[in-house]
């Protein structure tokens, strides 16, 4: 059987598997994806490798007993005996208080995440792309560190009450670390896209290699506050921390930082400077996501963040019915919308600061202020009156993304980036920020 099910076919499994049930509710979801990868240090190719993976979980409902399976077979024999499995369990579980059933059929938009030039990619076209940035580091003396990997695939589900969802998607992501022989200088370099035709290994090379040779010798500054300009890959790992915690649940239980006393929430309320609107949209054409949700309701263009104030949180479906209001599905893409300035204009207009190319090694210090500590890296240089005067040694750092887009000075175009914690892919503008807190000086390159 294909890896890669068109909707047909997938409908076609999902209708057999729902044939099987005897439940009073059933729902089966398909996930299928194909991968590949290169991975070289040291400038050499180190390993190559490729993933392929197809499994079935169906989740049948007696009431609010609930049992789930999951199966990587596809006979019918193996469908129908993940079908038992999944009823056994139901009935052997305890109720689920907050099972609210499976969904009616549903109205989708549409979203083209799926690109035939990453789903061609082959072994010979990955070594194509890395061969080119191989070329640069080795021509200029440097040390090159990368991977790059590919994906496509598709999930679909389907229900006993007829809802029917299929979604195909594609997504390459490169990443490469760039260091002189001694190990004193260091830059990097991450992109992220759904279409490879976009993904140029070169100019992402050339990037990295020039913020090596840069950082060379580097000094070191004391620590303190500072004007900082954040590049989309560095702000990523801050503001993803705002992102996952849009729940309403958690802030209405008085877990999150959008939480005030009394059970209430600031919903409604101005936390961050009014340029600052974050939000979600499936069919956005530089960040294409599922037009459904992993329960089935539909993924819509949704403000989170509009000038400042907190316009909507995600509620799961008992949440919502418990609450009253509009079940919201949390977003499977974020967004930050951005300004004008272009990173070469808001290095001009420092009169003193730091660029920072990279932040890793995130932590939560304290959850109720989204306070975070981690430090910067592979980049890192000081600004003085409008022009790059040197590369500095990296800080620890101590801040708040939701402090830090009150301190915002200026907003670039929001670009394609991944973030090196998660993984994921966001659209990030990059951003000027004052009083940004630098707690202490670390001799990591």
């Amino acid at each position: 059987m294909a890896i890669i099910l068109t909707e047909a076919e997938a409908k076609a499994i999902l209708q057999k598997v729902l044939a099987f049930s005897k439940a009073d509710e059933c729902e089966a979801n398909i996930l299928g994806e194909q991968r590949g990868n290169i991975r070289y240090a040291r400038n050499e190719v180190s390993t190559s490798g490729g993933l392929i993976n197809q499994n079935l979980a169906v989740q049948s409902a007696f009431g609010k007993k609930v049992g789930t399976a999951t199966i990587d077979e596809f006979d019918d024999a193996s469908l129908e005996k993940v079908v038992r499995r999944s009823e056994e369990l139901a009935q052997l579980a305890p109720e689920n208080p907050e099972y609210m059933g499976v969904l009616g059929p549903q109205t989708y938009g549409t979203s083209k995440g799926f690109f035939e030039s990453t789903a061609n990619v082959d072994p010979a076209k990955r070594a194509e792309a890395v061969a080119v940035s191989l070329a640069q580091t080795r021509e200029k003396n440097l040390v090159g560190a990368g991977f790059l990997e590919d994906s496509r695939g598709y999930s679909a589900m389907m229900n006993s009450k007829g809802l029917f969802a299929y979604y195909p998607s594609t997504n390459v992501n490169f990443s490469l670390t760039v260091r002189t022989p001694d190990g004193k200088g260091s830059g990097y370099v991450i992109r992220g896209f759904s279409d490879f035709d976009k993904l140029n290994t070169q100019s992402a090379t050339q990037i990295a290699v020039q913020k090596c040779l840069a950082s060379v010798d580097a000094r070191a500054l004391e620590p303190g506050k500072y004007t900082v300009i954040l590049e989309p890959t560095a702000a990523s790992v801050l503001l993803e921390n705002i992102f996952f915690n849009l729940d309403a649940r958690s802030t209405d239980e008085g877990r999150s930082f959008l939480s005030k006393p009394g059970g209430k929430s600031k919903l409604g309320e101005k936390i961050v400077d009014e340029r600052v609107t974050i939000y979600s949209d499936p069919a956005n054409a530089d960040l294409p996501a599922a037009p459904w949700s992993g329960d089935g309701r539909p993924q819509e263009k949704i403000n989170w963040i509009e000038k400042g104030v907190v316009k909507n949180l995600a509620y799961s479906r008992f949440w919502a019915q418990k609450n009253g209001v509009k079940a919201t599905p949390f977003p499977n893409n974020v967004i930050m919308a951005g300004g004008d300035s272009s990173l070469e204009e808001m290095i001009k207009s420092t009169k003193r600061g730091i660029l920072v190319t990279k932040l890793w090694y995130i932590r939560s210090v304290d959850p109720q202020t989204l306070l975070l500590t981690g430090l910067t890296r592979d980049g890192t240089f000081f600004i003085e009156d409008g022009v790059i005067k040197f590369p500095v040694k990296n800080f620890r750092f101590n801040e708040s993304p939701i402090i830090m887009l009150n301190n915002l000075e200026a907003l670039g175009k929001p670009e394609r980036t991944v973030s090196t914690e998660s993984d994921r892919n966001y659209l990030i503008p990059p951003m000027k920020i004052r009083e940004f807190t630098f707690s202490s000086l670390s001799d990591a390159v």
